[in-house]
């Protein structure tokens, strides 16, 4: 998987100088040059993580579907979102809600991250689920800690590795929650901001129910209800 720091290598190279530095205008008219740059000379295919929606910004698309082989999109219940993400920012629930529903919700750039476009939460799944001319596999959090075999085995398959029922299960310990932490504590995690204590915080479903108010579920779900319903998360425990 290519890392923060080569992405941001490779946008400075295009930009000219830091990608910090630069606009998201400015980071919008690179973004498919960057990618081309990042799959150039290689033999097989490579994971690029991102958080952008499928979209265009300033007239350029998010994501250069010529070098862009498949997808697989990780969705999440956003009531656990919500909780997760005052957390990881150290910022209010009811303010990480609001920029949840926000249709320009973008990232801001910093020395290893560059600018992303995000859109609100139903936006960014929509995107992703209607991408017409490229596979797609979209898989739920929750679906990956309650049935780990079944769902990376999905995964292996998409990704067409031949993984042995004793590889997937190594694989999935060695990559669980709890491994990923106790990691963390260990040796530190390069994408922990330092707005948060640490990066591996929780990672269980339903934490919501214990952590929102009624009123911060009923804005969540008034945002995002026809999208939460279609890949269920609307429970009845999130009514009035």
């Amino acid at each position: 998987m290519t890392s923060r720091e080569g992405l941001a290598r490779t946008f400075a190279h295009r930009l000219g100088k830091p990608a910090h530095f630069a606009s998201p205008a400015e980071i919008a008219a690179v973004r498919s040059l960057v990618r081309a740059d990042l799959v150039q000379g290689r033999d097989g295919p490579i994971f690029i993580k991102t958080h952008n929606a499928v979209a265009l910004v300033e007239g350029h698309p998010t994501i250069n579907f010529d070098v862009t082989l498949a997808a697989v999109h990780i969705v999440r219940n956003p009531l656990d979102i919500a909780v997760s993400y005052a957390h990881h920012s150290a910022l209010p629930v009811d303010q990480i809600i609001d920029y949840m529903a926000d249709s320009a919700a973008s990232s801001v750039g910093a020395e290893r991250r560059v600018h992303e476009f995000m859109g609100s939460w139903r936006f960014h799944v929509a995107s992703w689920m209607s991408v017409p001319h490229r596979p797609v596999l979209v898989l739920r959090y929750e679906d990956m800690l309650a049935e780990p075999e079944r769902t990376f085995g999905r995964l292996a398959s998409f990704l067409r590795l031949k993984a042995t029922t004793d590889r997937l299960r190594r694989a999935i310990e060695n990559s669980s929650f709890a491994e990923l932490a106790r990691q963390e504590a260990a040796h530190g995690f390069i994408e922990r901001p330092q707005t948060a204590g640490r990066f591996f915080r929780s990672g269980r479903a339903g934490q919501w129910k214990a952590a929102l108010s009624a009123k911060q579920v009923k804005a969540v779900v008034e945002a995002h209800a026809p999208m939460m319903m279609r890949l269920g998360y609307l429970g009845e425990d999130c009514g009035d």
